[in-house]
């Protein structure tokens, strides 16, 4: 029977599914091969200060599946091998705290870290592995950009949310004759954008995989009034991009501008139609999980333990059609997965009508 002791930390942004991941290790953990847990909080910050060290055991993780977030916390911030501090003086500076963790690491007694995380958590944790700590990973990011798995959970979530958004305001653009501008998010990729406003009727979805021409967004939505329809629905990521117009100052856009804020600011003064936009934020981030999202958290997690048991380290689990897997962590950082523009959504959307940045037939 294993008596390993085993850490787990969540890093990088919240997504809801984290708290299914934590509960699915501790509970095959202790039951299949009898091992031990304390949690890691706030990411790779409890490695260095190791005061953020709490115990997991099956009451810590009980009724904690419907939970959205995480229990454990979690940061943006807090790389140990590019970590910030400020003297007194007020001068900042960045230093490499990574042997402090791997001596934390030690006297922790720990046999094996999970770290439950995006491209940046992943990354770093294949940089441990390469210093001889013992990692298994577990990809998570609503963005749904991580090459290395067809879905990671958290991204149903937040389509489901982005969806029910787009549903709410169909209802009061129809009832006002308005066009209605929702940005949501996607850092780089445009997924979110493109799975809700397909799921959720919209007129245009503007992505970063497809830079749109303005002049051809607005004439779209002039068309749709012209033929009777009285609103339009823009479902807009937040990175997306418009092909420049160097030679026309109107189609600049100021640094503050956001994608969303900016193309409604562009409709209403071109246009002259009454407009609203909507930044959905980090609605698409809270919230209980959908049952796709804590399954798949779930069999990540199961498989992480596994995994662990099984002493293979520098590993990270994956979603392959319908099976767990998983891959060198170090194939997996690094690696983004982006909208095919010729792909088959794309041409899904683009067959129901709806613009996305490509002229129309």
């Amino acid at each position: 029977m294993s008596n390993l002791r085993v850490a787990i930390t969540t890093g990088g942004g919240d997504a809801p599914g984290l708290n299914a991941v934590i509960r699915a290790v501790v509970k095959t953990g202790m039951s299949r091969f009898n091992m031990e847990f304390i949690g890691i909080e706030d990411g790779f910050e409890g490695l260095i200060n190791t005061r953020r060290i709490t115990k997991l055991n099956r009451d810590a993780v009980r009724g904690i599946l419907p939970k959205g977030g995480t229990i454990l916390g979690t940061t943006n911030r807090g790389n140990p091998f590019e970590y910030e501090i400020k003297s007194p003086d007020g001068e900042k500076r960045v230093v490499d705290l990574s042997d402090r963790c791997m001596e934390n690491f030690e006297s922790l007694e720990l046999d094996a870290l999970i770290a439950i995380g995006g491209d940046g958590t992943q990354h770093i944790s294949q940089r441990f592995f390469e210093k001889g700590m013992p990692v298994i990973g577990v990809p998570k990011t609503i963005d749904n950009d991580l090459l290395a798995t067809d879905v990671t959970f958290g991204f149903n979530t937040a389509v489901t949310v982005a969806t029910e958004a787009i549903d709410r305001l169909h209802t009061t653009a129809e009832s006002h004759r308005r066009t209605m501008v929702l940005e949501v998010m996607g850092r780089d990729a445009g997924w979110i954008a493109l799975e809700a406003g397909i799921s959720g009727g919209a007129d245009l979805i503007l992505i970063p995989e497809i830079a749109y021409d303005l002049d051809e967004a607005l004439r779209f939505i002039k068309r749709r009034y012209a033929r009777g329809s009285n609103f339009s629905i823009a479902v807009v990521a937040e990175a997306a991009k418009n092909k420049p117009h160097p030679d026309d100052e109107v189609h600049r856009r100021r640094t503050t501008d956001t994608p969303g804020t900016w193309f409604a600011e562009m409709v209403r003064k071109h246009l002259s139609v009454d407009v609203r936009q909507i930044t959905l934020g980090h609605l698409q981030r809270g919230g209980s999980p959908t049952t796709l999202d804590r399954m798949l958290g779930t069999r990540f997690g199961v498989r992480a333990a596994e995994l662990v048991a099984e002493k293979g380290f520098g590993r990270m689990v994956a979603l392959n059609g319908t099976q767990i897997v998983d891959v060198p962590i170090e194939d997996a950082v690094g690696r983004q997965k982006f909208v095919n523009p010729d792909g088959q959504l794309v041409r899904t959307a683009e067959s129901l009508g709806i613009y996305c940045g490509r002229p129309m037939g």
